[in-house]
C-alpha cells in the first residue's frame, strides 16, 4: 500500500456524518458506481483510495493492518483488539455515533442493581437451575474483561446474532450487555441498566492503523488531510477581529489576543465580543467580528501524535 487507504461506514447515519466531517474539511466523497458502489474518492485528496465498509468491518481492518485510517466505533475497536495500543490508534474523536456499551437486566430484577447483585444473582441462578446464567452480547471480549474486573464469574457467554435487546423476552438469555444510545429500546424491552453497568463510553473516531504498511505517501497524504481537519477546528474555536483604525499593543497584550495586521486580531471565539469592545473602547473602532472557515498552522499536532505512535510500535 503506497497511497492512503481510507475506510468509510458504506450506509447510515455514520456515513452521513463521516461525509459531512470530511465535506467541512474541504473533502468531498464521491461513490463509484452510484449508492451501490463499494469503492469511492476524495475530491481534494487525490493521493487516497476510499473504501465503503460495515464499521465492524472497518475496525477489524485497522486492527489487521488492511488499510490506513478508517471512521469506526471506539466500542468495536476495544472489542475486536486483543492489544489496542498495538494494533491501532485513535487520531479524532468525531463527536457523532455516541453510545455507551451496558450492562442490561430485565427490569423486573428489583434487587438486582449493581454488578456485586448480579454475582450474586447468578450464584442463585445456578443454584435453583443447575445452569449458569447465559449473558447475551456481540462484546465478546469487552463483557468478558468487565465481568472478570468486577469479579462476576456466574455466567456463560451466548454471542448475539440479532437484536440482543430482545435475548431476554425470547428466552436467549438472562442479561445482556449492549450499545445503547439514549436507553429507549432497553426501557421498551423491560430492561435497566445496571448502575455500574457502562463498560465504555463510545463514539466514531478517524482511526489510524499502527499494523498497516505506511508509505511516506501515504503519510503525506494523512498529513494534508490532517491540517486541514485542524484548520477548521482553530477556525471554528477563534474569531478574527477587525478595526478602522490601528489597535495598540497594549490592549492586544492585555485581551490575549495574536495579532494579524495593525488593524486585525485573532481571538479566541468564547471571548470575542469582549475582545472587540475593549479594542473599540480603546479608540481602534469600529471592530467587526469576522468568521474564517480555516486557519492552518505551522504544524499539525494530531499528525505528530499519530507518527510517534507508529514509531513506537515499530
Amino acid at each position: 500500500m503506497t497511497r492512503l487507504t481510507i475506510a468509510i461506514p458504506s450506509k447510515g447515519r455514520l456515513k452521513d456524518n463521516a461525509e459531512a466531517w470530511f465535506s467541512k474539511a474541504g473533502f468531498t466523497l464521491k461513490q463509484a458506481g452510484g449508492e451501490r458502489g463499494y469503492t469511492a474518492e476524495l475530491k481534494g485528496l487525490p493521493e487516497a483510495d476510499v473504501l465503503l465498509l460495515s464499521a465492524r468491518e472497518i475496525a477489524q481492518g485497522l486492527i489487521d493492518g488492511a488499510f490506513h485510517i478508517g471512521v469506526t466505533g471506539e466500542d468495536l475497536l476495544n472489542d475486536l483488539s486483543a492489544d489496542l495500543p498495538r494494533d491501532a490508534s485513535v487520531i479524532k474523536q468525531l463527536g457523532f455515533g455516541g453510545a455507551d456499551v451496558v450492562v442490561a437486566v430485565p427490569a423486573a430484577w428489583l434487587d438486582v442493581n449493581t454488578m456485586s447483585d448480579l454475582e450474586a444473582a447468578g450464584a442463585r441462578f445456578r443454584q435453583r437451575h443447575g445452569r449458569r446464567m447465559k449473558v447475551a452480547t456481540k462484546y465478546l471480549r469487552l463483557t468478558r474483561n468487565y465481568f472478570a474486573a468486577k469479579s462476576v464469574g456466574e455466567y456463560r457467554l451466548v454471542e448475539s446474532a440479532g437484536a440482543t435487546e430482545a435475548a431476554p423476552s425470547s428466552g436467549q438469555a438472562e442479561v445482556i450487555v449492549d450499545i445503547t444510545s439514549s436507553g429507549a429500546t432497553l426501557k421498551a424491552n423491560s430492561l435497566k441498566v445496571l448502575d455500574d453497568g457502562v463498560i465504555l463510553k463510545s463514539q466514531a473516531a478517524l482511526t489510524g492503523s499502527l499494523k498497516a504498511d505506511w508509505s511516506q505517501e501515504a503519510l503525506g497524504a494523512l498529513e494534508k488531510l490532517l491540517s486541514s481537519v485542524e484548520a477548521v477546528e482553530s477556525a471554528d474555536a477563534t474569531r478574527m477581529l477587525v478595526a478602522a483604525n490601528p489597535i495598540s499593543d497594549s490592549v492586544i497584550k492585555a485581551e490575549g489576543m495574536t495579532p494579524v495586521s495593525a488593524t486585525s486580531v485573532l481571538s479566541p471565539s468564547y471571548a470575542a465580543v469582549k475582545n472587540a469592545r475593549a479594542i473599540a473602547e480603546s479608540g481602534a473602532g469600529p471592530v467587526t467580528i469576522l468568521r474564517t472557515d480555516f486557519i492552518f498552522d505551522q504544524e499539525t499536532p494530531s499528525f505528530k501524535k499519530f507518527v510517534t505512535n507508529l514509531k513506537s510500535v515499530a
